[in-house]
């Protein structure tokens, strides 16, 4: 008898979306409050259920912070002497809206220019 090969379905435990802002003014991205109501206000627009926020501010500058949420979490890293932010987005549920994310963060960051990679996270049959 003849066995049928068939291929294994994954799916993705999780998407993470990789976006890289270039160009950011460095009052925004050396302001605390203002960076963490930029990424609060982006993760209640996609509807992410916020769990908590800590963000903590460097010497002389930059921010590091983080929104964690049931989803998984916001992150980001602000380099204001380069204008550079990065940020991920990692979320386990298909529904969060990664585009609408980036483009809203693109717009708040008030970037120049941006980079973004997109990945499948823990891929299982």
């Amino acid at each position: 008898m003849l066995q049928q090969e068939t291929k294994a379905v994954t799916k993705a435990l999780g998407r993470h979306l990789l976006l890289e802002l270039y160009g950011c003014p460095p009052e925004i991205l050396n302001d605390t409050g203002t960076i963490q109501r930029i990424m609060v206000d982006v993760a209640k627009a996609v509807h992410a259920t916020i769990i908590d926020t800590s963000f903590h501010h460097f010497s002389p500058f930059g921010v590091s912070g983080v929104v964690l949420i049931a989803e998984s979490h916001f992150t980001i890293h602000t380099w204001p002497e380069y204008g550079y932010a990065a940020v991920d987005i990692f979320t386990c549920d298909e529904e969060l809206n990664h585009e609408k994310s980036k483009a809203l963060l693109i717009e708040r960051f008030a970037a120049k220019r941006h980079q973004s990679r997109f990945l499948l996270r823990g891929e299982i049959e």
